[in-house]
């Protein structure tokens, strides 16, 4: 018989050798499809998602977890491999790993030989896995699903398993990015006054972002900390031409008291250099802590849990935008996600699905 840790282990390994990288998801998506217990059912599978609920029973709240199933680029990470307590590879830690949780917890709904639950629980539980979360919000397969799928915002907590290293994380930044574009009139280099710097007119605008201080902003009690980097620049054409051609990406990462029109008015304030040219190509709006759900609070307690911000844009912000509430919490640690040395421990998905079952109530002997 295996054990709870050789169970999970196996489920990630499994789907972390599926590459899904973002619009590649099919076959990850049928993978998972086929691990489902039979008493769910699939409610919606368009467009990168699969939608899955049990039997409902009347009165009974229900709690969603979610999880995205595609990875940023393969790039450098090794191939997906189990190292003793510790799996590698792309997705383990963002969030392969919080897939394998999830489909965990299903099984040990699903009724036994008996009939009877694993779980004894006074709340149903869906599942909820989609694709295109790495890329930008405009590209978002929830939106469309909540749209197809109305009665999602009847939920009484979603639970998104990011990688949040077992710690409680609520709400969400912003995530505005904008390119700025600069320009000048090409000259020779020793003659430069006979044109316009790009380059110049660049170092000029972007000068504020740059020295623009970190901002703490603080609600319900918890710090999150706006920043606005430069985070790509391109330009000029030979070591001795006056640039007449600059562009350059910024990213704003901003609390969840803005708006994103509040968000995108204060970036343009900060790029009113008169030669900058910015374009809004993203802006992804924030998500508000929960407040005074009593399913946050039994989720916290069910594992003693730490609570924190998120200081990054998770989907808990269009669950917000959907009615639902909706928290972070997963087994992978956030310092590894998108990395070439991506892992996650097995403890770790063990430590997720112990608290996610004491969350959602006692299990029975298996």
């Amino acid at each position: 018989m295996t054990t709870l840790a050789e169970r999970l282990a196996a489920r990630a390994e499994a789907l972390v050798a599926l590459p899904s990288e973002s619009r590649q998801e099919a076959a990850i998506l049928a993978e998972i499809r086929g691990s489902l217990p039979d008493t769910y059912r699939v409610v919606d599978e368009e467009d990168s998602v699969l939608l899955a609920f049990p039997e409902r029973r009347p009165g009974m709240p229900l709690v969603v977890l979610a999880g995205h199933v595609d990875t940023v680029p393969v790039g450098r990470s090794a191939p997906g491999r189990h190292d003793g307590d510790t799996l590698h590879g792309r997705g383990t830690s963002d969030m392969k790993g919080g897939l394998a949780v999830m489909l965990e917890i299903a099984d040990a709904f699903a009724a036994t030989e008996s009939g009877s639950p694993q779980i004894d629980s006074d709340l149903d539980v869906g599942l909820l896995f989609f694709g295109r979360e790495e890329l930008p919000f405009a590209d978002s397969a929830l939106a469309p699903l909540f749209d197809r799928r109305p009665e999602i915002a009847g939920a009484a907590l979603a639970i998104v398993l990011e990688p949040t290293a077992n710690r409680l994380e609520l709400g969400c930044l912003g995530n505005l990015n904008a390119t700025v574009a600069f320009d000048g009139e090409a000259a020779h280099s020793a003659r430069p006054w006979l044109g316009r710097n790009a380059i110049h007119a660049a170092i000029a605008a972007l000068a504020p972002v740059a020295d623009l201080p970190i901002r703490d902003v603080e609600v319900d009690g918890l710090t999150y900390r706006e920043v606005a980097s430069v985070t790509t620049i391109q330009g000029g054409v030979a070591t001795n031409v006056v640039p007449d051609h600059a562009t350059a990406h910024v990213n704003f990462r901003y609390a969840p008291t803005h708006t994103p029109a509040e968000a995108e008015r204060r970036l343009r304030e900060l790029l009113g250099h008169p030669s900058a040219g910015v374009e809004i190509v993203g802006n992804a709006p924030p998500g508000r802590p929960p407040a005074g759900n009593p399913l946050v609070e039994r989720l916290r307690a069910a594992g003693s849990l730490p609570i924190g911000p998120k200081q990054a844009w998770t989907p808990v912000a269009e669950f917000g935008l959907a009615g639902v509430d909706a928290v972070n919490f997963g087994p992978g640690d956030p310092q590894y996600a998108h990395r070439d040395d991506e892992q996650v421990d097995v403890g770790a998905l063990v430590r997720s699905y112990e608290v996610l079952r004491a969350f959602l109530g006692t299990e029975r002997t298996r």
